[in-house]
């Protein structure tokens, strides 16, 4: 799937290849380099990683849920505020939602906040140069995220997305 010419389309597009594991499509998303900041959930430090290696830690998590579901709200598109201070940044409500049926504590795990997304121009249209989670709160069973590391590379799921 190419990039879009679409500021705003472009998280939709992540976000929906990331729940069908799609991980050519999700690489296409993203920038050479992504400023991830996911603090508030996972505590640790903001950092830049390849677009490469951000793929290849959520292969190592996400196929180990049995499904998974993010939301975003309309999203609010600030010109001239994105990585260098000259691409938009996308600021949006977020509802990620993560499943693994008859896991102890209970099966889904509820992530809800907002994400600030700024974007740089590639010559085939806009990527992600960084994401930044602002938690508002998580609900259901947090331990979940482990258990589904530990099922990553054996699940069906990710034997269904060709990883």
């Amino acid at each position: 799937m190419p990039a879009s010419d679409d500021p705003a389309a472009v998280l939709t597009r992540l976000l929906q290849a990331v729940d069908d594991l799609d991980w050519p499509a999700v690489r296409d998303c993203l920038a050479d380099e992504v400023r991830t900041d996911y603090t508030e959930l996972f505590g640790g430090a903001a950092e830049t990683v390849s677009g490469d290696e951000l793929v290849r830690r959520w292969q190592g998590l996400l196929p180990g849920f049995d499904a998974t579901q993010h939301l975003i709200g309309t999203g609010r598109l600030e010109e001239g505020v994105g990585a260098g201070g000259d691409g938009p940044t996308v600021r949006t409500h977020v509802r990620g939602y993560h499943h693994i049926a008859g896991a102890d504590g209970g099966a889904t795990w509820g992530v809800h906040g907002h994400y600030v997304v700024p974007l740089v121009r590639s010559p085939g249209g806009w990527r992600i140069a960084g994401i930044t989670l602002r938690v508002f709160y998580q609900e259901g069973n947090t331990g979940l995220p482990a258990l589904a590391t530990e099922r990553a590379a054996i699940s069906p799921r990710a034997a269904r997305a060709g990883r």
